[in-house]
């Protein structure tokens, strides 16, 4: 006799990248189908709910169709859930644990088709919790092996490949490693003069200034760039201060990271000061966070074969000042008010120019603002001394100037404009959606590469080819963390595209009131409503310029005062 089911059954899917064959989602659903007709003589498979993820990876659980799923279970919408496989859902034991917690609490059943896994009986719940367990066991196996190798490299201070640090080149070491003249090949650092003094003097202004902000406006104003020729930015020099690379190998350095509880591979004698540190298994690449650190105590910290840049005094001298600089670091200001944020340009240098609010309010009791260009707020008025225009008085002209035009003798012609605006705006919103179905196949190829070279690096112990497949690695998970950078980008200027999309119909339809709507907007109302209509708003100084979206054309006005 078939068992009876109560409730709905969601069905449950996933698979890293599009192959067409094997594992595909439409054979899981098939499979998952089968299986659920055959053992509750369900022959209507049309009310099964399915959820389906494909390009994301099993390492955790945020995946959208899977978060989807979740809901519908704590809304009591789902009974039971099947999937093809366990890794299906996840590979992380830790995740999947705090699942089936879950699912029991909720009375929800949960069966795997090709493993048997049923939790609807005693042996079905034992045999799950094992399987995960041994899964997991592996993963920590394998990292295991690759923490064992990385305690052996330290005591070689090799540099494993990656983005050298500001002042220091990469340099090849061959060396014969047995009778037979095989050559092993492994990088080291090597000072690079120019840059290295680059380096000496922001670890020095930084000490002089006590501030991220003074020492990144000191080499603006001097014009010392990165070897990309670009200027520092305070994150980037923030990176610099903190590396470990350039301190010294000494007595100081030493108590600091054996009272951080970090794995320090040398003897306390060899700690004289003469070379840098070398700091191993700092950063956690399988981590979805980018950059995300690993706990100190995952730390391999050993001398390296390079030259230090400061000593270890010196250095930690830098990480007690940036640790106090913590409580006032930069943070982007902020105005509830201003109208043409991203949209105002300084018609001098090309930067943007943002809010910069002040004590006083106006008679409405807003509170006054002016803009700043960026350019001059950084370099002191050094490089751009751009005069700063009444930010309320700015706003008020440009939404006037748009309520003018909408009611003006040349409606129609901005109406026209209004709609060539949104087929561009159309034409960019498929061409971005296809770039982000790319990025996400590129994501999930990469992951899987660096997946495949894990397990390559725990293999390979002292071969030849631990250094290259280390490289490799690096090399990846960079480009990891750029792939994931694009696409967070992307999803953002989507939603904004669509949030723009839904309101072109609405300014169409409702041109003949436009100033009526307009003032009765919010504030972010009116801001994505500029930026609708407007292209870019440049200030020269004495007069506002227009560009309208879609349009040549250009409207030119003079403040009329109010510039500091």
């Amino acid at each position: 006799m078939k068992e009876v089911i109560k409730g709905k059954i969601a069905i449950y899917t996933r698979k890293s990248k599009f192959t067409g064959k094997g594992e595909s989602i439409e054979n899981q659903i098939e499979e998952c189908k089968r299986h659920i007709a055959y053992k509750y003589n369900i022959t209507d498979t049309n009310g099964i709910l399915i959820y389906e993820d494909e390009g994301f990876s099993g390492k955790n659980t945020k995946r959208p169709q899977f978060q989807e799923m979740l809901k519908a279970c704590r809304n009591h919408e789902i009974s039971m859930i099947v999937c093809y496989r366990l890794d299906r859902i996840s590979r992380n034991t830790i995740d999947f644990a705090l699942l089936h917690q879950e699912l029991e609490r909720l009375d929800i059943n949960f069966i795997s088709v090709t493993e048997n896994f049923d939790t609807t009986t005693p042996l079905g719940r034992a045999m799950l919790s094992i399987s995960s367990a041994f899964a997991q066991l592996e993963r920590d196996t394998i990292a295991e092996r690759v923490r064992d190798n990385m305690i052996g490299l330290a005591k070689t201070g090799r540099w494993l490949g990656g983005t050298t640090p500001l002042g220091y080149t990469s340099i090849e070491i061959k060396t014969p490693v047995d009778i037979e003249g095989r050559i092993r090949t492994a990088y080291r650092l090597k000072t690079d003069t120019e840059q290295f003094h680059i380096a000496r003097l922001i670890f020095d202004k930084f000490m002089e200034f006590h501030s991220l902000t003074k020492t990144e406006t000191y080499l603006l104003n001097h014009h010392i760039k990165t070897r990309n020729g670009k200027p520092f930015a305070r994150f980037g020099i923030r990176a610099i201060l903190s590396n470990p690379v350039y301190a010294a190998a000494d007595k100081d350095s030493l108590n600091y990271f054996t009272e951080l509880g970090t794995i320090v591979y040398n003897e306390p004698f060899e700690f004289d000061g003469k070379h840098g540190l070398m700091v191993y298994n700092k950063t956690d690449q399988a981590s979805e966070v980018p950059h995300k650190l690993h706990d100190y105590s995952e730390w391999i910290v050993a001398i390296g074969k390079h030259k230090p840049l400061v000593t270890g005094k010196e250095w930690l001298k830098v990480q007690e000042l940036l640790e106090q600089n913590k409580s006032k670091s930069y943070r982007k200001p902020k105005n509830n008010t201003a109208l043409l944020s991203g949209l105002l340009f300084c018609g001098d240098c090309g930067s943007f120019m943002r809010p910069k609010t002040n004590r006083r309010f106006d008679e409405n009791g807003n509170k006054r603002f002016s803009y700043l260009c960026e350019t001059k707020e950084k370099s002191h008025g050094q490089l751009c001394d751009m005069k700063r225009p009444d930010g309320n008085l700015l706003d008020k002209m440009v939404c006037d100037e748009i309520k003018k035009i909408a009611h003006g003798e040349d409606n129609n012609k901005f109406r026209e404009q209004l709609i060539m605006a949104k087929k561009q705006l159309l034409s960019k919103e498929t061409s971005n959606t296809t770039e982000l179905d790319h990025l996400h196949k590129t994501l999930s190829d990469t992951e899987k590469k660096i997946e495949n070279l894990v397990l390559s690096l725990s293999q390979a112990s002292e071969s030849p080819a631990f250094t290259y497949i280390n490289e490799q690695i690096t090399a990846l998970h960079e480009e990891k963390l750029q792939i994931e950078k694009q696409i967070e980008n992307l999803n953002e200027h989507l939603q904004n595209q669509n949030l723009l999309l839904a309101n072109f119909d609405v300014l169409i339809t409702k041109l003949s009131s436009f100033s009526d709507s307009f003032d009765m907007m919010s504030v972010e109302e009116k801001r994505t409503t500029l930026k609708i209509l407007i292209d870019k708003v440049v200030w020269d100084g004495a007069q506002v310029h227009l560009y309208f979206t879609g349009s040549t054309d250009e409207f030119a006005k003079p403040q009329g005062g109010g510039c500091k």
